[in-house]
């Protein structure tokens, strides 16, 4: 994973280290007031302190010690609220600096022509640009990002993903992308660069996990606009009760007004700083989560979004399936022993360079032990695979073997005087029935049989799928299969539709269709081809072996290439919601609980009659205030933990999950803060200090 394993610990201590220290840099103002909640905190605590200044050197409205411990806890409020902040960044530019651990400074072979046997000239890869063509050979780190557009090679892109098993690049299709800084183990690539200097896939990660580039989604923007209005509700309650309560004082002769730095604290705790606090962390946490789960969200909607997805369209080839068809099995003619038919159709295999014949290859040598056969010996002539002919195969001494399609096959035995037999025509019509591609192997005339290829369903689809289904998510795979092939495909995976013969316009109007109805859609692909309906679906999750053009039109990129692991991205989605609607409940509630502690002691000393509200019988009013304030200011820390890891998430109804949120945050909201501060103002009044 691009995860480092630092940066999965919560209180990883270098983490911790840069999170204290931000935390008093981001005291800013021009950090500060990019917060509307917190900021009035800030300006309050500067109030607070020049209150304090004031009773320190002259006459005070209030004794010193007791606006010095207000002050003091309202700047720990911020600076609690900053290191909330500071830690969920922390983590993300902990994974950023193991993405530039993975950099290189890397000298390409650039080309004058897309030719291996064209002038090479040795230059940095900094200085490369877009088009610019490299020749990466076995050894070699690619220089930058682009597409193979010649060779095929076994390529490590650990760095990158984590992942030690290394993957297979060649032009064309849709396993063409490479990434710079992985490397080529086999073989060699000609590389056309499709990035100019910092617009690579790792610079554009770096960008994303220091959330340097990160944008308030519209949920979250929409909670600090109401955060916002609330917060000028109660700075405008609590401004008018300063002239109400000289007022009182004046008119009944009796009792004192209450003074600024009670109605500043009065305020910090009625507004919502608990959330307002954490609201940033959370959106960051959400990133970072994604970048745990190894998908790099290139935007922060995109993560909310699949919270709410119900529909969700998977390509076929490299998504559903492996994306090449393998050879699952020999099925011989009559008469016909199989291990004959796999000696055949490895021999007319061993110079077939294609997924396809490969399988043959392997498949032959792993059930029937075919293997460490020496070509010059056998004196073997091999005959590629045309367009034309549809056929490959391999001329010997002795025998002449061919392989390909139904057809072509047919018609070349017809021109022999032969036939092929009706036990090979039912494996044929067998074999098509179920969605598989029939290849005949003949030798000379004689037909020995039949290799069935199949696209092969990635292990454990089926199941996710079914947890898909658990979670109310709808399955459609697209594909440009025929109807029968797709049907079988659809079924061994266990997707609840399909649609066949689809090109990119029939997926995009399958999007907007469903869209219209108001589904909210999610789609993963990793062609060329995916890239107008993953540009156009509202969660977009691009597979990273995919195609450069995929990866830019989505706006979620699977570092794994799993194309289920939109349940992690569902889940992820989810959890952040409702992280951020837990933890709104939590600090609307215990601003509820409270006001039963601050306000009878706010007004006490103006209207005594207040001190029968005091029911949590706090010692002072001046220890029920401040106790109130450093509670306000400690729940921030506790809630880090939980606005970092996010809420557990259940595969629960939504009515449940609500009735859920609301006992647990709700309640907890209510009963937590009396309880907090009881014990607060007991160890005030043991210690002295009120």
């Amino acid at each position: 994973m691009v995860t480092n394993t630092q940066s999965k610990s919560l209180w990883n201590l270098s983490i911790l280290k840069y999170a204290i220290r931000d935390a008093f840099l981001k005291l800013a103002p021009w950090h500060q007031i990019r917060n509307p909640v917190m900021f009035t905190v800030y300006v309050g605590s500067i109030l607070t302190t020049v209150l304090f200044v004031q009773a320190q050197f002259g006459k005070g409205e209030a004794p010193a010690s007791f606006i010095l411990a207000i002050t003091l806890w309202l700047w720990a409020t911020l600076l609690f609220a900053n290191f909330a902040e500071a830690m969920a960044e922390g983590r993300g530019k902990a994974q950023a600096q193991a993405l530039r651990k993975s950099r290189r400074d890397i000298q390409a072979k650039r080309l004058t022509k897309p030719d291996r046997n064209a002038k090479k000239n040795i230059v940095p890869s900094a200085s490369l640009r877009f088009n610019d063509v490299v020749l990466v050979e076995a050894g070699d780190f690619i220089p930058s990002d682009g597409e193979v557009i010649e060779g095929i090679a076994s390529v490590n892109e650990s760095a990158i993903t984590g992942e030690s098993a290394p993957v297979i690049r060649e032009s064309g299709g849709d396993r063409s992308a490479v990434t710079g800084g992985t490397q080529v183990l086999s073989d060699w690539l000609i590389v056309r660069i499709t990035v100019n200097p910092g617009e690579t896939f790792l610079d554009r990660m770096i960008n994303l996990v220091e959330g340097a580039k990160r944008q308030k989604t519209p949920n979250e923007l929409a909670l600090t606009i109401l955060l916002a209005a609330l917060t000028i509700v109660f700075l405008i309650v609590c401004a008018t009760l300063l002239p109400f309560s000289i007022y009182s004082a004046a008119a009944t002769g009796m009792g004192k007004a209450v003074t600024i730095t009670v109605l500043v604290a009065l305020f910090v705790c009625l507004a919502p700083t608990t959330i307002g606090g954490l609201l940033s962390a959370i959106g960051i946490a959400g990133m970072d989560r994604m970048i745990q789960a190894n998908v790099i969200a290139l935007s922060g909607r995109a993560v909310e979004a699949a919270g709410d997805i119900d529909t969700l369209l998977l390509d076929k080839t490299g998504t559903i399936t492996l994306g090449n068809r393998q050879a699952t099995e020999f099925i011989p003619a009559d008469g016909i022993n199989i291990q004959r038919l796999a000696d055949a159709a490895q021999l007319a295999s061993l110079a077939d360079e294609t997924p396809e014949g490969r399988s043959i290859v392997v498949l032959a040598k792993e059930k029937y032990g075919l293997r460490g056969r020496d070509l010059a010996e056998l004196g073997a002539t091999f005959i590629p695979f045309t367009a034309q002919t549809r056929m490959s195969g391999v001329n010997l001494p002795d025998r002449q073997i061919r392989k390909g399609a139904v057809q072509a096959i047919e018609s070349h035995i017809k021109s022999l005087s032969a036939e092929l037999p009706v036990s090979v025509q039912k494996s044929v019509a067998q074999i098509a029935h179920r969605g598989g591609t029939p290849l005949v192997v003949i030798e000379n005339a004689n037909v020995l049989g039949v290799i069935h290829l199949k696209d092969i369903v990635k292990g454990g689809i089926h199941e996710r799928f079914t947890a898909l289904r658990q979670m109310g998510i709808r399955t459609i795979m697209v594909t440009g299969d025929n109807p029968l092939t797709a049907a079988a495909i659809a079924a061994e995976a266990g997707v609840d539709d399909f649609l066949a013969n689809a090109t990119p316009e029939d997926k995009l109007k399958l999007i907007r269709r469903l869209q219209a109805e108001g589904h909210l859609v999610a789609m993963t692909g990793d062609g060329t081809n995916d890239a107008p309906a993953l540009a156009q679906a509202d969660v977009a999750v691009a597979m990273n072996t995919g195609t450069q053009a995929a990866k830019e039109a989505g706006n979620l990129v699977d570092l794994d290439s799993n194309p289920t692991k939109l349940i992690e991205v569902v889940e992820i989605g989810k959890q952040l919601l409702m992280t951020r609607g837990a933890l709104t409940t939590f600090s609307f509630a215990n601003d509820i609980a409270k006001y039963f502690a601050i306000l009878p002691a706010a007004f006490a000393a103006t209207y005594p009659a207040l001190n029968a509200l005091n029911i949590m019988h706090l010692a002072t009013p001046q220890s029920a205030i401040l106790s109130a304030v450093i509670f306000n200011a400690v729940i921030i820390i506790f809630l880090v933990p939980l606005a970092l890891r996010g809420v557990t998430y259940r595969r629960v109804s939504a009515a449940k999950l609500l009735r859920n949120n609301v006992v647990i945050y709700g309640l907890g909201g209510l009963l937590v803060p009396f309880l907090g501060i009881k014990i607060i103002d007991l160890i005030l009044v043991g210690l002295h200090l009120a």
